[in-house]
C-alpha cells in the first residue's frame, strides 16, 4: 500500500534535495551563522496538502497565497505514522517518529506502569497504589487536567483547574498513570514518556526564548525529557465548557464551528503577545521568543463536526462536498479564520519590525480521512476487544484504524490466537492490513520488548471510522488522507517555489535548529532516524 510504503521510506537517511538551510560550521552548543533570529510554527490540524492548494489557487489575494508567494510548498510531505496529534507534534519538534520518541497516542498504553490514583478513587475504590496487574492505559489528554470528571468527561473550563500560563498548575499527578521508582509509587508526567530531546531544550540551552500554545496542558510533553525545554507553555483546554456565553453546560467546544474559533481565538492572542515580547498571558515581558507557535483546531472540527452546533448559523454543515476537497460551507469559514488569524501574525511581525528575521512554518499534525464523505464507513471497536489476551488489562484505540495491546500477563501466550482471531475477522473489521510483530519490530521495536510499542496496528480500509455518531472524519491512521499534510516554509527573502520530492514533518525539527544556526544533529531523533533539513 502507498502509505505504509511511504512511512517506511521514512527512515531514509538522505533525501534527493538540497538543503533549504545549510548546518552551521561549529556543533557546539551555542548558536552560529544564524539566518534567522525567530521562527513561527504553525500546526493547522487536518490542514491536507490539497486544501493548501486549493486555497491559494481560489483565494489569490489570501494570507496563504502570500504566504507562498514568499515561500517553499511541500504538496508531498507525509506526517508520522499513526497520524494521531501527539506523535504528530512529537515529531515536528523531535525529528523523531513513534519508534524513538516513543509514544504513538495521546490515548495509549505502556507495560511496565500501574493506572492512576483518581481511576481508583474517582469510582469510590481503594487505591491500591502500583500494586496488583502492571499495564495500563496512558492517558495524555484532557483526563490529566484538575478540574477533568470522570463521570462527564469533561473539564469545567479551558483552565483545566490552574493557571494559562503555568502548565503544571493545570495538571493533576493524581490523574497520571504511576510506576515504581526505588519501590516509591510515584505519577509519570507527560515529559517523562518522551525518549528524545526537543528543539526547545536545545533552543533554551542556547539562551533562545521558547513558547508554544497546545489544546491540552499535556502538551507539556514538548518540554522534553527534562521538562524544562518551553519557557512559556499556553495550553487552554479544548474538551472544556463551551466558551460561548450562555452555551448550555456539558458541551465542549469542539461541538460548535463558532466555539473552536473562539478557543482558538485564545491561542492567537497568545501568539500576538509574544511577538510583542510579552509573555503569553500579557503579564510580563521577557522579550521575543527564538521558537514559538500555536496549533489550530478551527479546520478539524469543521471536517469532522456534522452540523451546527450552539452559536452556530444552523445552515451550516461540515466537512468537504467532493473528492478533489472543495470544503463544504461550515469549513470554509474555517478556514478564512486561520487565514485571518495568519496575516494578522504577518502584519504583528511587520509592525514590530520581525517579518525580516522571523521564519515562518505552517504545517499539520495530521490530515483527516476520508476526505469524500462518500467513502465513510462507519463501525465499532467492540470486536477488537475481544480479541484473546486483551483479558482485564488490555487496551485499545480505535479512530480510523486500531492499536491494540495484549495483557501483559497474556501477550506471548495468546499471541498467536489473537494474530488468528484478527486476521478471521479482517472483513468484519474491515481490515486492509494486519501488522504484527514481525512487521513491527523494524518500524517501531519489538512489543514483547518495548513497553509501548502495540502488539498489532490493524490499517483499515480508506474511509472506515469508528464511531457511534455523526462524525464526518478521522485521523490516526496510515492513509495519505490522514498523513500527507500541508507544508509550507515563508519568509520576505525566500523565493517562491514549489518542491515535489517526497518530505515529512519530522524534517520541520531540524530545519528549525539550522534556521536558528544550531546543529540539527544534536537532536536524538536526527541521529536516530537520519532526518535531513527540508531541500529546495
Amino acid at each position: 500500500m502507498r502509505s505504509l510504503r511511504n512511512y517506511l521510506l521514512a527512515s531514509v537517511t538522505a533525501l534527493a534535495m538540497a538543503p533549504l538551510f545549510a548546518a552551521p560550521a561549529s556543533a557546539g552548543g551555542q548558536a552560529v551563522g544564524s539566518r534567522y533570529e525567530h521562527v513561527l510554527l504553525i500546526s493547522v490540524d487536518g490542514m491536507h496538502a490539497i486544501d493548501l492548494a486549493n486555497w491559494v489557487q481560489n483565494h489569490p489575494d489570501s494570507n496563504f497565497a502570500k504566504l507562498a508567494a514568499s515561500g517553499i510548498v511541500y504538496p508531498n510531505a507525509f506526517t508520522t505514522a499513526p497520524s494521531d496529534s501527539y506523535p504528530g507534534m512529537i515529531a515536528q519538534v523531535t525529528g523523531a517518529s513513534p519508534k524513538t520518541a516513543g509514544l504513538f497516542y495521546d490515548d495509549s498504553y505502556d507495560r511496565t506502569e500501574y493506572p492512576s490514583k483518581a481511576s481508583y478513587t474517582s469510582q469510590g475504590q481503594v487505591d491500591p497504589g502500583c500494586t496488583g496487574t502492571v499495564g495500563t492505559e496512558v492517558t495524555n489528554f484532557e483526563e490529566l487536567d484538575k478540574t477533568y470528571d470522570y463521570t462527564t468527561a469533561l473539564v469545567a473550563d479551558v483552565t483545566g483547574g490552574g493557571t494559562l500560563g503555568q502548565v503544571l498548575t493545570q495538571l493533576d499527578p493524581d490523574h497520571m498513570q504511576r510506576k515504581l521508582v526505588a519501590g516509591v509509587c510515584q505519577p509519570v508526567y507527560p515529559h517523562e514518556y518522551l525518549r528524545t530531546n526537543t528543539i526547545f531544550e536545545i533552543i533554551k540551552a542556547g539562551g533562545g526564548i521558547t513558547a508554544w500554545s497546545d489544546k491540552h496542558p499535556a502538551y507539556e510533553v514538548l518540554s522534553g525529557p527534562s521538562g524544562k525545554g518551553i519557557d512559556d507553555l499556553f495550553a487552554p483546554e479544548i474538551n472544556s465548557q463551551m466558551l460561548l456565553q450562555g452555551a448550555p453546560t456539558g458541551v465542549d467546544n469542539t461541538t460548535s464551528y463558532a466555539a473552536v474559533r473562539a478557543y482558538d481565538t485564545l491561542k492567537v492572542n497568545a501568539v500576538l503577545n509574544w511577538i510583542d515580547g510579552y509573555n503569553s498571558t500579557k503579564t510580563a515581558s521577557p522579550g521575543v521568543p527564538a521558537i514559538f507557535g500555536m496549533n489550530f483546531q478551527a479546520v478539524s472540527v469543521g471536517q469532522k463536526l456534522a452540523t451546527a452546533g450552539y452559536g452556530d448559523d444552523q445552515s451550516l454543515t461540515g466537512g468537504y462536498l467532493d473528492s478533489n476537497a472543495t470544503p463544504g460551507n461550515a469549513l470554509t469559514l474555517q478556514f478564512q479564520f486561520v487565514d485571518a488569524a495568519l496575516g494578522q501574525f504577518v502584519q504583528e511581525l511587520k509592525a514590530k519590525g520581525l517579518d525580516g528575521s522571523t521564519l515562518i512554518i505552517v504545517s499539520a499534525k495530521h490530515g483527516q480521512s476520508p476526505i469524500d464523505v462518500k467513502d465513510r464507513v462507519i463501525q465499532s471497536d467492540a470486536p477488537f476487544q475481544k480479541t484473546p489476551g486483551y483479558g482485564t488489562s488490555g487496551f485499545e484505540i480505535c479512530d480510523d484504524e486500531a492499536l491494540i495491546w495484549l495483557e501483559p500477563d497474556l501477550q506471548q501466550a495468546d499471541y498467536d490466537a489473537a494474530k488468528a482471531y484478527l486476521l478471521n475477522n479482517t472483513a468484519t473489521l474491515h481490515i486492509q492490513e494486519l501488522l504484527d510483530r514481525t512487521s513491527l519490530t523494524p518500524v517501531y521495536g519489538d512489543p514483547f520488548e518495548n513497553s509501548r510499542v502495540p502488539d498489532f496496528i490493524a490499517v483499515t480500509d480508506h474511509g472506515v471510522i469508528c464511531t457511534g455518531g455523526t462524525k464526518l472524519a478521522e485521523h490516526g491512521g496510515f492513509s495519505d488522507d490522514d498523513r500527507n499534510v500541508a507544508l509550507l516554509v515563508s519568509a520576505p527573502d525566500i523565493k517562491a517555489q514549489v518542491v515535489e520530492t517526497l518530505s515529512y514533518t519530522t524534517q520541520i525539527a531540524p530545519t528549525i535548529l539550522a534556521a536558528l544556526g544550531f546543529d540539527p544533529k544534536r537532536l536524538k531523533g536526527v541521529r536516530a532516524e537520519g532526518t535531513a533539513v527540508l531541500g529546495r
